[in-house]
């Protein structure tokens, strides 16, 4: 591992955290802002991480979305406890293209592909019915059928420009090191527990 890239050290605790946390550890919250610099904050899973950044999957229409299509800047916050470790990731944000939205959506179990044409995400729903008669118009529309994406669902890119390793150790005297970008490589600096 180069000591220096902190999305290779960040795969490398992503594989350990596999193995040693009992739920998933792509779970991650996402903090975003709105336009008046309110911040909020939910859970999503991660889909994917490589040189260009964190992936995470939503409906276009949902309120995670447009605050991020209006303020692109947003923070994740992973922690795996059997693992005593937590990353904070923050940078700009940028829709994935359609051929990825495409693929991902492809992967999914079908069940999940009906589920999203069903779900207005964020909207206000009368009831679960009205849910559950959508899920169902969906599987009568698709049969036995390849499901499409549907154009307003796809997949978001955060681009770090800083990402923050803490583990913990005893007598709160905790390691943190924070990786920050500049141009194409990173430096880093440790900060007190």
């Amino acid at each position: 591992m180069n000591p220096q890239d902190p999305l290779e050290k960040f795969g490398e605790l992503l594989e350990r955290a596999r193995e040693a946390e009992t739920a998933d550890p792509t779970a991650v919250a996402l903090a975003t802002a709105d336009g008046e610099g309110r911040p909020t904050a939910r859970m999503v899973l991660l889909k994917g991480v490589d040189a260009r950044g964190f992936v995470f999957f939503t409906n276009y229409g949902s309120r995670k979305a447009g605050e991020l299509d209006r303020n692109p800047r947003a923070a994740l916050c992973f922690y795996w406890p059997a693992l005593a470790t937590q990353v904070r990731v923050e940078g700009e944000v940028e829709r994935t293209s359609e051929a990825e939205s495409d693929a991902y959506f492809a992967s999914r179990p079908r069940g999940h592909n009906l589920a999203t044409w069903a779900s207005r995400q964020s909207a206000v729903l009368a009831d679960r019915r009205e849910l559950l008669d959508r899920y169902h118009e969906a599987e009568g529309r698709f049969g036995d059928g390849e499901i499409t994406r549907p154009p307003w669902w796809g997949g978001f890119r955060l681009r770090p420009v800083s990402i923050e390793f803490w583990h913990g150790f005893e007598n709160r005297l905790h390691d943190r090191l924070l990786y920050r970008r500049e141009g194409e490589t990173w430096s880093v600096v440790r900060l007190n527990p």
